[in-house]
């Protein structure tokens, strides 16, 4: 069971004290794509570049015959491990690095990428600028020197932009649009960003597929896990729908809106729109009340946050204060409820 998440408030600086070791970070070999015959031919992104993320989700359907999404089977016990391992820090990054994701989003954008690509830096280095792997990739983005010259940053004994997370982030988002002209499958992206483009090529050739859970048996086993760690943060960080998620306009939304009751909310109760895959069964659970009651008052809600991932909540205030002081606990629960449907409330939930 994921304990109870304590939102740090920890301060980034460009030399973060806990940086771990040297030899923690293994480096990423970029330097094939650099070849003259490797590099693929430019053609524009699609308009929707998250269509790229075609393996990270596969429909599932419902008693119901309702379509959602859910985790490729094949990533599920590896999301569960590194769940139970990680969700804790995590939860912690989305409330310290909250400014870094959003220069980073923003950075992101301007490269019509997606925004979800900075879960790679958090699994590269955990957005530490001093982060070293053992075989000279620095920074954020793990760049080898040669591949960070390539991409326009100074690399030199005075100057190293690797460091720099707005530089770095220009050069790792150009060379990520070169990889996604070359595999336009975001999962073989990571793989290749991870392990180099040859070692992709190769899986490709033996395995006679371009899907990632089919070749990835050919890869090196870091490209393969960091593949799936990529995977796991990603559900992890987007499962809250937090600010680094959200469209502008969602944005401003979000930091204008209340718990303010609405027209149609009868007194006494309070409406307050959420986001994330949070169950019912969880939140009656915590809020200790009947999930009939629950139900009456959000009818379809496990249908519309599995297929919209958000959801106007309407509560009684005294159980939308307690929902609102133990959130971090109820989405951790909800998630490890999505990956073990069935399976018991932690015990001791109710009524803490």
């Amino acid at each position: 069971m994921i304990k109870k998440i304590v939102v740090s408030g920890a301060i980034f600086c460009s030399c973060l004290g806990f940086a771990r070791a040297a030899s923690d970070y293994p480096a990423a070999d970029t330097t094939d794509l650099l070849k003259k015959d490797s590099v693929p031919a430019t053609r524009p992104l699609p308009a929707d570049p998250k269509a790229g993320f075609k393996e990270l989700f596969v429909p599932a359907e419902l008693s119901n015959g309702m379509r959602v999404e859910q985790l490729n089977p094949l990533a599920v016990g590896f999301v569960k491990d590194y769940m139970e391992k990680n969700s804790t820090s995590l939860e912690e990054m989305k409330d310290w690095a909250r400014p870094y994701f959003d220069m980073i989003d923003g950075i992101l954008t301007q490269h019509n990428l997606p925004r979800e690509l900075k879960y790679l830096a958090v699994i590269e280095s955990k957005l530490q600028s001093n982060a070293r792997s053992w075989a000279g990739a620095v920074g954020p983005w793990q760049f080898m020197p040669t591949t960070a010259r390539t991409m326009g940053l100074t690399v030199n004994r005075k100057r190293d932009d690797r460091r720099d997370l707005s530089k770095s982030t220009h050069a790792a988002s150009k060379y990520l649009r070169s990889l996604y002209r070359l595999y336009e499958d975001w999962l073989l992206v990571i793989a290749a960003y991870n392990g180099g483009p040859g070692a992709v090529n190769n899986a490709i050739r033996k395995s006679g597929s371009r899907d990632f859970w089919t070749l990835q048996k050919y890869l090196p086993a870091e490209s393969r896990n960091h593949v799936k760690k990529f995977i796991a943060t990603h559900y992890i960080m987007e499962g809250e729908g937090g600010i680094t998620t959200l469209t502008k306009d969602e944005v401003a939304y979000w930091m204008t809106s209340g718990p303010t009751p609405a027209a149609d909310v009868p007194d006494g109760q309070i409406m307050r729109p959420i986001s994330g895959r949070y169950q019912a069964a969880v939140i009656a659970s915590f809020l200790v009340m009947p999930v009939t009651d629950f139900n009456q008052l959000n009818p379809d809600f496990d249908k519309l946050v599995a297929v919209n991932g958000k959801y106007d909540l309407r509560l009684p205030a005294d159980k939308m204060e307690l929902f609102q002081s133990r959130k971090p606990e109820i989405l951790a629960t909800s998630l490890q409820y999505i990956l073990n449907p069935g399976m018991p409330l932690p015990a001791g939930s109710e009524g803490k």
